[in-house]
C-alpha cells in the first residue's frame, strides 16, 4: 500500500467559534505531521488574531497558493479571504458566516489536489444568507463535488450511525422520506463500509420511523409501505440488511453491537443515541464523495470559544479518521487491481494503529 502522506484539507469553520482554536491546538502536535500534510483554508489575519488571543506561538503557517504547493512537515495555509474583520469570539455574525463559506468554497476549488477534507464547525444560520438553500456542509459538498448520492455517517470506535434524512424539519419529514431514498442510503452506506471502513461483508440495521416500528400498522404504515420493501430489495441482492427495528429499544438493548452500521430515518433518532455514547470521540463522515470528508461531531460552541476549555478530541479524531479512511480506500482499490494479492489484512478489516 502507498505510504505517502495524506494531503489533508482543513476548513477554518466559523472564525468566531472554536474551529480555529481547535486547529491551532491539534496541529501544534508535531506527531500528526508524520501521517499527513495539512492544508488549512481560511483568513490568515483571523488566524494570527486567534494566536494572539490564546497567547500561542505554535504552530506557524506556510502560505501557499494551493494544496498542490503544500510542504510536508508544515501547517500549510491557503488564503480564502484577506478581509479585515473584527474578531468577535463567541458571537455569531453575518461576517463570520461569509468567511466560513469562503473557506469551504476555496477548499472545494482545491479538491483535485486533496485526498481528504476536514471541516471545522460552522453556524448554518450565518452561512445560509450567503448561499441559497444552504442546510449544512454535507449537502453543499455533495452538490459541489458532483456526488450522485451521499450519506451522513456518525462514526466512533464502537458505533456507526447513518441518516436517511438530515437537516429536515420533523413537520416535513414525510415529504423527504421515500422508499427510493432509503434504498439509496442503504447502497451508499454499504459501499462506504466496504470501500472506506474495510468491512468485507457489512451487516446493516435499519430503524423504523414510528414508535415500536409501527407496531404492525397500529402506529403508522411507513414501515410496511416504504422501509420494509427497501430492506427486502437489498437483502435479495445478498446484502446483510435487517430491520426495521424499534428505535427506542435498539440501542439500550445493545443490539447495535451486532451490526457494522445503523441507518436511522431522521436526524435526532440517530444522533441522540450516538452523541450520548460517543460525544467526545465521534466523527461525522460524508459517504459517497469523490474524496474523504470528516468533521467533528460538535458545533461552534460559542459559549466556550477562546477560553481554552474546548475539548479537541473530536477534531483530532476527525483528522486521524480522515487519514485512516484514505488509506483504507487505497487498500480497497489495490486489492481489486491485484486480486492475487487480496491480503489477510483486508480479511481482518485492516486497521492502522495510531
Amino acid at each position: 500500500m502507498d505510504n505517502q502522506k495524506v494531503k489533508l484539507g482543513i476548513t477554518q469553520g466559523d472564525p468566531s467559534g472554536v474551529g480555529i482554536e481547535l486547529i491551532l491546538r491539534v496541529f501544534a502536535d508535531q506527531y500528526i505531521y508524520k501521517y499527513c500534510t495539512p492544508v488549512v483554508y481560511g483568513n490568515t489575519k483571523t488566524f494570527v488574531a486567534w494566536k494572539k488571543h490564546l497567547n500561542l506561538q505554535d504552530p506557524m503557517y506556510n502560505l501557499v497558493n494551493s494544496a498542490a504547493d503544500a510542504k510536508e512537515g508544515k501547517l500549510n495555509w491557503v488564503l480564502s479571504s484577506d478581509a479585515s474583520m473584527e474578531l468577535a469570539i463567541g458571537t455569531a455574525s453575518p461576517e463570520s458566516g461569509k468567511e466560513a463559506l469562503l473557506a469551504i468554497d476555496k477548499a472545494i476549488a482545491d479538491a483535485q489536489f486533496l485526498d481528504a477534507l476536514v471541516t471545522a464547525p460552522i453556524d448554518k444560520s450565518t452561512v445560509a444568507p450567503h448561499s441559497a438553500n444552504f442546510t449544512g456542509h454535507t449537502g453543499y459538498l455533495a452538490d459541489a463535488l458532483g456526488a450522485k448520492s451521499h450519506a451522513m455517517i456518525l462514526a466512533s470506535e464502537d458505533l456507526r450511525v447513518a441518516l436517511v434524512t438530515e437537516h429536515v424539519p420533523i413537520t416535513q419529514l414525510s415529504k423527504y422520506l421515500t422508499q427510493e431514498k432509503i434504498e439509496q442510503k442503504i447502497e451508499v452506506v454499504y459501499e462506504a463500509l466496504r470501500n472506506d471502513f474495510n468491512v468485507l461483508k457489512p451487516r446493516i440495521a435499519v430503524l423504523g420511523l414510528n414508535p415500536h416500528a409501527g407496531d404492525q400498522g397500529l402506529l403508522g404504515e411507513e414501515e410496511s409501505k416504504i422501509i420494509e420493501p427497501a430492506i427486502a430489495k437489498h437483502f435479495k441482492m445478498g446484502k446483510l440488511v435487517y430491520g426495521p427495528y424499534s428505535a427506542d429499544s435498539f440501542f439500550g438493548s445493545g443490539n447495535y453491537k451486532n451490526f457494522d452500521a445503523v441507518i436511522a430515518m431522521y436526524h435526532d433518532q440517530g444522533l441522540i443515541p450516538f452523541k450520548t455514547m460517543s460525544f467526545m470521540d465521534g466523527v461525522n463522515v460524508t459517504a459517497g464523495l469523490p474524496i474523504v470528508r470528516t468533521s467533528p461531531d460538535h458545533g461552534t460552541a460559542y459559549d466556550i470559544a477562546g477560553k481554552m476549555i474546548a475539548d479537541p478530541s473530536s477534531m483530532r479524531a476527525a483528522v486521524f479518521e480522515a487519514i485512516h479512511l484514505v488509506r483504507n480506500r487505497k487498500q480497497f482499490v489495490a486489492d481489486f487491481e491485484n486480486p492475487l494479492e487480496f491480503s489477510e489484512l483486508r480479511r481482518e478489516r485492516f486497521r492502522i494503529d495510531f
